[in-house]
């Protein structure tokens, strides 16, 4: 598979998401292993790590920064900043003193003095776009971030973003179950220059064989309050997975890689960012990245699982509000 590029920089087709490491699918890793998994990445030939300032609020950028800080030069890092939890309240704030306020937390747990690309995670309605960008692109003179990133917002969003300064890159959800990208992200990426960067790429594990009974997900696992996974959706969703797994089968390729082979054909300019807090899923998602899907399996999948076939929307109602990004009517 081509390198991708983000920001002028050659990167792997397939990164590594780092927030299972440390939040959002049930049980962690022990420490040990969540390192163990991000040498053993970077072994492997990864070389683009996304993290986040929540993510475990804090532990994931404390977890890279400890494990990896003789290893630095070896990879491309990108974090975020936006989103502000305080106990269970949710909010954002990508105003400018936040920004720079936690691009500095950032780098002291990510033992670093820069990130390669800095994503705003979620839109500020309270805030022109253009400024937070702009207060962004001052770091960016200052050294403590190479580029800009947004993540989860509209093509209507990214331009105005683009007008102020380059947007090195994009991060939506996109899979075979999640299109919304298709709407008008995806061309609008390739059209700027910015790297489309796909989060959830094998469908919060669903496309990874990795649920098999909803029910069975524990109870801190962010699954759970999706709808997708409820007890009208799951049944029906789970026979789609069957029945690409079946196709999987076929063509002598794990669900996992076949996923993550459907993503990367979408455009030279797609990068798949797949998380796991196993070593052999790690493994196993980077072992045929050079793997090109077929093109009529490509169309089969593309009738099979889709935005009319999928049951339910992607997230609920609350979380929805929070999200920039098209929707299919």
């Amino acid at each position: 598979m081509t390198a991708r590029i983000i920001n002028n920089r050659p990167v792997q087709p397939i990164g590594l998401g780092c927030m299972s490491l440390s939040w959002g699918y049930g049980t962690l890793p022990p420490r040990e292993t969540a390192a163990a998994l991000l040498h053993r990445a970077l072994d492997l030939g990864y070389d683009h790590l996304d993290t986040a300032n929540i993510y475990g609020l804090g532990h994931n950028e404390t977890l890279i920064g400890e494990a990896l800080k003789g290893r630095r030069q070896q990879f491309f890092l990108a974090t975020k900043m936006g989103i502000v939890i305080e106990g269970e309240k949710r909010g954002i704030n990508c105003r400018p003193e936040a920004i720079r306020r936690c691009i500095d937390e950032s780098l002291t747990r990510l033992q670093t003095d820069h990130v390669d690309l800095y994503y705003m995670h979620r839109r500020d309605r309270d805030v022109p776009i253009e400024e937070s960008v702009g207060a962004m692109a001052d770091l960016i003179k200052e050294g403590k971030i190479g580029s800009i990133g947004l993540s989860e917002m509209s093509a209507e969003t990214l331009r105005r973003a683009a007008a102020e300064h380059p947007i090195a890159a994009m991060q939506t959800e996109y899979s075979p179950w999640t299109r919304e990208p298709e709407i008008a992200v995806l061309e609008a990426c390739a059209e700027l220059g910015t790297t489309f960067v796909a989060f959830s790429p094998v469908a919060r594990g669903v496309l990874a064989n990795g649920v098999q009974d909803a029910d069975a997900l524990t109870e801190k696992d962010l699954r759970r309050g999706m709808p997708r996974f409820n007890a009208d959706n799951w049944p029906k969703n789970r026979a789609l997975a069957e029945a690409f797994n079946a196709i999987a089968a076929e063509l002598e390729v794990t669900p996992a890689q076949l996923s993550l082979a459907w993503v990367l054909s979408r455009g030279e300019h797609v990068v798949a960012i797949p998380g796991t807090a196993s070593i052999a899923h790690m493994e196993e998602n980077f072992a045929r990245a050079d793997w090109t899907i077929p093109a009529d399996a490509a169309a089969r999948i593309d009738e099979l699982i889709n935005e009319r076939t999928v049951s339910g929307p992607r997230y609920g109602e609350a979380m929805q509000r929070t999200i920039d990004t098209e929707q299919f009517g």
